[in-house]
This record gives structure tokens, sequence and C-alpha cells, in this order.
């Protein structure tokens, strides 16, 4: 008899084991995505923050400007919020970093907005510090943004204790948290021509992931289509597809009509690159029509200079005739009104 207990009990916690580290099915997934109104919002670091870094250590925690320019968000009808943590400034002060996650995350709530939080990151510097960040360069787009963990580390601390012991405390912490809509557990990976040395990461933090077994889905978005190991890996693996473009309407069309192929919910968490004819009015109602979440870059124009385009610099500083990203001032005029119009009526209408 003890025999028998013993081997069911070691059968129920294999399928525990392999339950835990399932991807969602698709009918799980579009149960998930029919309980959301339709998704719509921005990727959001405070006007006063540079970074990842500076909006979250405890000398630059600003929770009076993420109250203020979270505020702007909900009065054009927006929902979500798509925001970057970083592993070094949760190193530093692990149970800190954790109460101002909660902090903002009860700011959120009074806005009436859902968070995706972005765990590992693959774009711009490439050795983040932790402490005083850079002031920004006059004109420049995003000219203190970091990597998380950063190169090499992203490659020699793949498999590390470290960041396994970040991503299940982080997922632990808040993975029945209904304030929580989504895990994005790495941006870009293969990004700065890394491209296959991302593999591990990538793998590693899924898994670190399942073994967590948050309440919310897991998904990596697709970003550069001709990294192709990548991309099927991060495909199949996502419980929610998610995706950037910042292409024009036709080249964004056709994309959809790829990732359709998968049968899971989308939703599209990076667009709106004015100056690349990937702007508010050609695009989202493309995304309102096809029920697909729609998280442009950008809020309020502060120190990362994302009104200015990639890698095109302005060294006066003096803005740019036509902005490139965000979508407010830092005292919540729009930057166009028509945008704005045209945010809130989609935001406004009831789906068919």
């Amino acid at each position: 008899m003890k025999k028998i207990i013993l081997t069911t009990l070691l059968v129920v916690i294999a399928l525990g084991s392999l339950n835990a580290q399932e991807r969602w099915s698709r009918e799980k997934a579009q149960n998930w995505y029919n309980q959301h109104d339709w998704l719509s919002g921005a990727n959001f670091v405070p006007s006063t923050a540079i970074n990842q870094l500076e909006m979250w250590q405890k000398d630059t925690f600003d929770p009076e400007t993420i109250d203020r320019e979270l505020g702007y968000e909900e009065q054009i009808g927006f929902n979500t919020m798509r925001v970057y943590l970083h592993s070094l400034a949760y190193n530093a002060d692990k149970e800190g970093f954790k109460t101002r996650m909660e902090e903002y995350l009860k700011i959120a709530k009074s806005h009436n907005i859902k968070t995706i939080f972005v765990i590992f990151d693959d774009v711009w510097e490439a050795n983040p510090k932790i402490g005083k960040q850079p002031e920004p360069k006059p004109g420049t787009h995003n000219s203190g943004w970091v990597q998380d963990p950063g190169y090499p580390e992203s490659v020699e601390m793949a498999d590390s204790k470290e960041l396994e012991a970040y991503v299940k405390d982080i997922l632990n912490s808040f993975g029945n948290d209904d304030r929580v809509l989504l895990w994005d557990l790495y941006n870009e990976p293969g990004n700065n021509d890394k491209g296959n040395e991302s593999m591990a990461l990538l793998k590693n933090v899924f898994k670190w992931a399942r073994e967590a077994n948050p309440s919310q889905p897991l998904s990596v978005g697709l970003w550069k289509w001709d990294l192709k190991d990548l991309n099927t890996f991060q495909a199949l693996n996502s419980d929610i597809i998610t995706y950037h473009s910042y292409d024009e309407p036709e080249k964004h069309s056709r994309i959809i009509e790829l990732l359709k192929t998968h049968g899971r919910p989308m939703i599209c968490t990076e667009y709106m690159a004015r100056t690349r004819n990937n702007t508010f009015n050609n695009t989202l109602p493309m995304l309102k029509e096809e029920n697909i979440g729609a998280i442009n870059w950008g809020l309020v124009n502060g120190k990362s200079n994302t009104i200015y385009a990639w890698n095109t610099p302005i060294e006066s500083g003096e803005e740019p005739v036509e902005w490139f990203h965000d979508i407010f001032r830092k005292d919540g005029t729009p930057y166009r009104q028509d945008e704005v119009d045209l945010i809130k009526k989609l935001n406004s209408e009831t789906p068919q």
C-alpha cells in the first residue's frame, strides 16, 4: 500500500511539474483575452526618468509624476501600460524594488490601468550601471536607455542563479495579482546584432517563468522577421502572440495575416513612429478592427527623448518638425489634438 501511495504521489508531482510548464492552450488564451475590453495603451516611463533604472531606483522613483502622467492616459481611455523592470535595480534593493512595484501598481489601478511588465531587454546601451544615471544627450533618441542584463551578461549569465532568482521572485510576488495583465519576458531578443546569442537566456526565462507558474499569460514579442530561430521559439512558447511593428499599414497588415495562423489572441506591444508612416490615424483603427491589442511607444515627452527619431539626432535639442513617438507634453497638452480625439473615439466604441 505504501508503495502504491508513493508511486501515486510521484505521478501527481510529475504531472504537476509538467502542468506548471505547459504553454496555454489556444482555448485558454482566447478565454483570457475575451475577459478584457479591447486592450489599448502605451509603453510608459515617467518623463522624469531617462531609463528603467532611473524609474525604479529608490532615490529617483517618482510616484507624483507617475500618478499625474497615468492620469493623462486615463483621460483618453487607455487601459494598459507596458513598463520595463530592471534586474540591477532589483538586486540593489530587493524588498524596496518590490515595494515600489506595489506602489506603482496601486497608482495604475487608481487610473483603471493594467500593466504588462517587461523582464529582460536587448535594446540600446549594453553596460547598465546602478546609481546616478546620465543626463539626456540633446536631441538624441533614448540616449540613456539600457539593456537588461546587458552585454556580454545576457550571454555569460544566461543560466545564472542570480537571474533565475530575480525572475522567480518577481513572478512569485505578483503572479496572482490581477493588476498585472501579462508578463513580457524579453524585449527584442537578438537586437544589437546579438542574434542567436540571446537564445539561451530566452529559453531560460521561459523555463523560469513556467516554473513560477503565474496566473497571467507569458509572451515574448516578435520584432525582426529574419531572426528565424528566435522567432520560432518565441511564437511556439508564447501564450498570447505579441509583436512590434513600426511599418506602414500595408506591411503591418501582412504581418497580422501571418501571425493569425497561430490561432491565438494578439497584442501589438510597440507601434507608432510618425515619420515612418506608422501613425495613430493609419494604424490604430486597423488594430481595433482586427481586435488586436494596441500599445504604442511613448506617452509623455521627457528625458527619454523619444520625440526624436532613431539615429537622426538634432544636436541643438530643438523640437523636431514632426514628433517620432509620444502623445503628450509634460503639462498634459496633446501633441496633436486629432490623434487624441481618435484614441478617445476608438476606446469608447463598443466592440461589434
